[in-house]
C-alpha cells in the first residue's frame, strides 16, 4: 500500500522560510516522478514543482528562484524548501507520486502553509 505523508507546514511571516517533507512508503521515489502541488482557499489545485526519476526539475513561474525541490532516496523522502515566502503562497501543499508504469497516481493528505504577519 502506497502512502505519502507530508509534514513541515505551519504559520510563517512574509519573507520567512519553511521546509516541507513528503515521506513515502510502498514505493521507491527514485523510480517515479514526484511533485508538490498546492491549493489555496477558493482556488484550483496547482502544480508547484516536479522532480523526475532522472532528476529533471521544473517549477511554476510563481515560485522560481524561491522554492527548491529535492529528494533523498535513502530516506525515501521528497522535500520542498520554501524561501522568501509571500502571503500568496498560503495554501495546503500536497505531495504527489506518479504516474507509475501502471499509470497510478498517489496523493498525500496535505500540509497547511500560512504566510501572514
Amino acid at each position: 500500500q502506497v502512502q505519502l505523508v507530508e509534514s513541515g507546514g505551519g504559520l510563517v511571516q512574509p519573507g520567512g522560510s519553511l521546509r516541507l517533507s513528503c515521506a513515502a512508503s510502498g514505493i521507491a521515489i527514485s523510480n517515479i516522478a514526484m511533485a508538490w502541488y498546492r491549493q489555496a482557499p477558493g482556488k484550483q489545485r496547482e502544480l508547484v514543482a516536479t522532480i523526475t526519476s532522472s532528476s529533471s526539475i521544473n517549477y511554476a513561474e510563481s515560485v522560481k528562484g524561491r522554492f527548491t525541490i529535492s529528494r533523498d532516496n535513502t530516506q525515501n523522502t521528497v522535500y520542498l524548501q520554501m524561501d522568501s515566502l509571500k502571503p500568496e503562497d498560503t495554501a495546503v501543499y500536497y505531495c504527489r507520486a506518479g504516474p507509475s508504469v501502471y499509470g497510478m497516481v498517489y496523493w498525500g493528505k496535505g500540509t497547511l502553509v500560512t504566510v501572514s504577519s
